[in-house]
């Protein structure tokens, strides 16, 4: 029978990515990606806990959330980031925002990560050393609500450095990949459509991630990634589609 409602099935999508003239020192270097976790009233603490549970299981170099943390309920952002506050990387925890982070109450959702010191890059962006080496992280505000500036979020990039972007809508990498500077996209926003038919796949996913709804891709030599998401809207059904915790690992092409 190919219908189940996978929604609780939380599993771990391992990713490489080849990435030409990858320093040494950034070989295997590894980053833990989740997404769209929309807390309440459909996706559960205990759900959110179980992914924290599994991303630091993978022991990663770096873990990056990729936007929605709630859905209608803004409030439920402060009974998400302490959970949040357990995740544990060697280089840190990031995030960028989503638009319905936005559209809650940004205000709200950037204080509440504030109060944990949990680091929310708007439009910013930084060089992580490993070794002799430098990785850069740049994340942008929400594609669709917000007003992402690559430029302040690149100003701090090392001639060279393997560069990595987080970015909540998939679809935007037509803009991001004409940069020439980006190795890697992260992203979210799509759920993956919640509900994939065999040989059809999702029906409907939102705006801004039409054309790259789940999974790896290659857009103008640029790799970008689409996450499944954590959580769900409108119902709590996932069919063919389960929820993600994703673990990335660079290497060298």
């Amino acid at each position: 029978m190919w219908f189940s409602n996978d929604y609780q099935n939380l599993v771990v999508e391992r990713v490489r990515i080849p990435i030409p003239g990858l320093p040494l020192a950034l070989e295997g270097f590894r980053i833990v990606q989740i997404s769209d976790i929309h807390l309440f009233p459909l996706t559960t603490l205990e759900l959110v806990d179980q992914a924290v549970r599994l991303a630091n299981q993978l022991n990663p170099d770096l873990t990056v959330l990729t936007g929605d943390y709630v859905w209608h309920e803004v409030q439920a952002i402060y009974d998400l980031v302490p959970s949040l506050a357990r995740l544990n990387a060697r280089h840190g925890v990031y995030a960028c925002l989503g638009n319905h982070d936005i559209w809650t109450n940004v205000t709200v959702i950037t204080q509440a990560f504030s109060q944990e010191r949990l680091p929310l890059l708007v439009n910013e962006g930084l060089p992580i050393s490993v070794g002799e080496s430098q990785l850069y992280l740049a994340s942008l505000d929400d594609g669709w609500s917000g007003k992402p500036d690559l430029a302040a979020a690149m100003q701090n990039w090392p001639q060279g450095a393997p560069t990595v972007l987080l970015m909540h809508e998939p679809d935007l990498a037509d803009t991001y990949s004409q940069d020439g500077r980006i190795h890697l996209q992260l992203s979210g926003h799509s759920h993956g459509g919640q509900v994939r038919f065999p040989f059809v796949g999702a029906l409907a996913t939102p705006y801004l991630s039409w054309k790259y709804p789940m999974g790896l891709y290659n857009v103008n030599n640029m790799w970008l990634y689409t996450n499944r998401g954590l959580g769900t809207t409108n119902v709590p059904l996932r069919v063919n589609c389960t929820p993600e915790v994703t673990e990335i690992t660079l290497v060298r092409a």
